[in-house]
């Protein structure tokens, strides 16, 4: 992919690019030549792979809030962006029950503020709405989720996104389609990786718990999910931006995950991480009650991303699991972020 020169000097624009997905995906297109503009808030860790990349010194950056409509639109109208990744969202689902408004505020009326800036101006051939594989009713059944199945996310975050799928299919029916604008939406599984330091997510806890000293805490340790390596998703989104703005066939919904077997219970991603992490780190499940509901089984059929973007994962879950380590390692040795991030980036794409 980094071969490829469909990215070189293209118009890019990056909603969310001070987080975790927003800053890796910025510097897989910084790597193929992208001009790339960035729309989000200041990071809100502290440490944060943005910083850590140091990003602000290499694109169009704006500080900004996506509920701002207006200064939105000012935007869009000055950078002119050829495409558009829309990343940006309120992505915590314990704090989407702490403060729902705030999470269908951003989730929602922000993807209707990205929609309209596009409706509003000539620029935008290309649309990528990221969303995430929670948007789906979710039944608890075995077989995998696709594309088709109904859109109903169960708490505030998840079905904001299932809201924001709903929007965007809502824009395209009634003004992108008549100007040939291309639209995808991608449902990502789990996605895990160096550089996120969130809280409520499993690779960070484990990290933040093993230099401690401390053994990991597992709130959920039986739930299955379709983990995978941030860069896997993040390369989809790009290819699929490209395809479809090539040909506007390619563009749909499509789910984005990890073969059905590497769909993994939480205990075996901490086993994984202990094992490869050494040093005697350890976890054990907490035993404090479900401060929320949260599925307990979730997997993704990718057959669509595969028969008609001839798309396949890369790496396994363990090589996933090793990559974000070594991440984490190279981090907490004080070594440079930035090469190491890169050096990981040309390594997937070969």
């Amino acid at each position: 992919m980094l071969m490829d020169n469909f990215y070189k000097g293209k118009k890019i624009l990056i909603t969310g690019n001070t987080g975790f997905k927003g800053s890796w995906i910025t510097q897989m297109l910084l790597l193929m030549g992208a001009d790339v503009t960035g729309i989000a808030l200041d990071p809100v860790t502290d440490p944060n792979l943005y910083e850590l990349l140091n990003q602000r010194q290499n694109i169009n950056e704006y500080i900004a809030d996506i509920r701002d409509y207006d200064r939105l639109l000012r935007i869009f109208k000055a950078e002119k962006p050829e495409i558009v990744f829309h990343l940006a969202a309120q992505p915590i689902v314990l704090e989407s029950y702490r403060n729902p408004r705030n999470t269908y505020d951003v989730n929602v009326m922000g993807t209707v503020n990205v929609c309209e800036c596009i409706r509003n101006t000539e620029c935008v051939s290309s649309f990528v709405n990221v969303t995430t594989d929670k948007v789906y009713l979710n039944n608890e059944w075995e077989f995998p989720y696709r594309e088709t199945d109904w859109l109903d996310g169960y708490e505030p975050y998840s079905n904001s996104k299932s809201c924001s799928e709903l929007v965007t299919a809502s824009y395209i029916r009634s003004f992108f389609g008549e100007r040939q604008i291309a639209v995808s939406t991608c449902r990502a599984g789990n996605v895990i990786g160096g550089g996120d330091f969130s809280e409520f997510r499993i690779i960070p806890d484990c990290f933040r718990d093993t230099v401690a000293g401390r053994k990991i805490a597992v709130r959920n340790p039986d739930s299955v999910r379709p983990y995978q390596h941030i860069l896997e998703a993040i390369s989809f989104y790009i290819m699929v931006a490209e395809r479809q703005m090539q040909d506007k066939a390619f563009a749909g919904s499509y789910n984005v995950g990890p073969e059905y077997l590497d769909c993994l219970k939480t205990r075996d991603v901490c086993k994984l991480f202990c094992q490869i992490w050494g040093d005697h780190a350890s976890w054990e499940a907490t035993n404090s009650e479900r401060q929320a509901h949260e599925a307990n089984l979730l997997r993704l059929d990718t057959s669509k991303a595969k028969s008609r973007l001839g798309w396949r994962p890369a790496w396994d879950a363990r090589r996933a699991v090793e990559e974000t380590v070594q991440w984490y390692k190279a981090f907490a040795a004080g070594e440079d972020m930035k090469k190491f991030t890169e050096f990981q980036i040309k390594n997937y794409v070969k």
